[in-house]
């Protein structure tokens, strides 16, 4: 499994399997549960994929209603055992981008990624041939005898066709059958779909709870770290995972300032320059006399020239357009360094 994935085992006082900010949101959709389609909105990393999970395992319970507070599952019967198992319960049809699968650990011997190509990059992209596996998952018969569940995350990553083939079934779901559309953008969803489900929008995770959630899982400062992932401790969890702790991020503005490229070349191209884009909004902050919201107050320079940060801001944004493919990782990742000096120095 993932790293995010084994630290959702983390001490708290949440239900078995749930992430303690999304206890609340949880029980409060269990108990209000309109319709057979819900659209779950987020932002990126406070734990879209998590809740939908934890929405079908909760369906498919086969433990007593009676023992089950605010109807979430109880962690210890058959189905939540399958459930847990990665993808095998009968009932439970999971789509997810080649990667995302990749990531959490769910590819199995025997499993080719879309297309039977093993030497391409796994796919970012929910493609055709999944929906139309979750269409003919809903014609098979329950495996045991309760619901049948369709959770889709990154919903806004569905093909165009893809998302159209899902609409038939979002209109004519078979009886018995429910879906759960987790997204971060509902925006890049087809209107058509977003018409058929209800929305709900998971409210940001209680900071303490969170900060609280990220040391019992070995985080060092893990309120800063919360903060430098905009409050969403998934997102947090991640970085550290892929190298960028709190104090290489609290280092950062004086890296650059200083010119140093050195202790980021170890990082992946999307999270430089999404850590350095940061770092740009909140020098343009401090420019105007506003605290920063990533980094701590007094560590961006705030005598930064507007200009040169807009220009730098215009950098960063056509280096993310390739972040996943640079010609040369290193040139660049000194390239917006340097740009960022001399946009820091004022």
């Amino acid at each position: 499994m993932s790293r995010a994935a084994d630290a959702a085992g983390a001490p708290s006082t949440s239900p078995p399997g749930v992430l303690p900010w999304l206890a609340g949101p949880l029980a409060d959709a269990l108990r209000h549960q309109r319709g057979h389609a819900l659209l779950v909105q987020g932002a990126q990393g406070a734990g879209q994929f998590e809740f939908a999970i934890a929405l079908a395992r909760a369906w498919l319970c086969e433990s007593p209603a009676s023992g089950r507070p605010d109807g979430i599952a109880c962690g210890h019967c058959e189905s939540c055992r399958l459930v847990a198992a990665d993808q095998i319960h009968p009932d439970l049809c999971v789509l997810l981008p080649e990667a995302r699968h990749l990531a959490l650990g769910w590819q199995r011997p025997g499993d080719m990624p879309d297309g039977g190509d093993t030497k391409r990059k796994p796919s970012e992209w929910i493609s055709i041939r999944q929906v139309r596996s979750a269409i003919e998952f809903s014609t098979l018969t329950s495996g045991r005898g309760r619901l049948k569940v369709v959770v889709i995350h990154p919903a806004e990553r569905m093909q165009p066709a893809a998302a159209s083939a899902l609409l038939k079934l979002l209109e004519e779901p078979q009886g018995g059958q429910r879906f759960v559309l987790a997204c971060g953008d509902a925006t890049g969803l087809l209107p058509t779909v977003r018409s058929r489900c209800h929305a709900l929008t998971l409210p940001a995770p209680d900071s303490v709870l969170a900060a609280r959630w990220l040391a019992d899982a070995g985080l060092p400062d893990a309120a800063a770290l919360l903060v430098a992932s905009g409050g969403a401790p998934l997102a947090a969890l991640e970085r550290h995972a892929l190298g960028l702790d709190a104090a290489l991020w609290s280092k950062l503005p004086a890296l650059v300032a200083a010119g140093d490229p050195q202790p980021l070349q170890r990082l992946p191209m999307p999270l430089v320059i999404e850590s350095l884009h940061k770092l740009c909004h909140d020098a343009m902050l401090a420019a105007c006399g506003v605290a920063p919201r990533y980094f701590a107050a007094g560590s961006v320079p705030a005598d930064a020239a507007i200009e040169r940060l807009v220009d730098w801001g215009d950098a960063l944004r056509r280096a993310a357009r390739h972040a996943e493919h640079p010609w040369n990782a290193a040139l660049l990742v000194e390239s917006l360094v340097l740009q960022g000096r001399r946009a820091l120095r004022g």
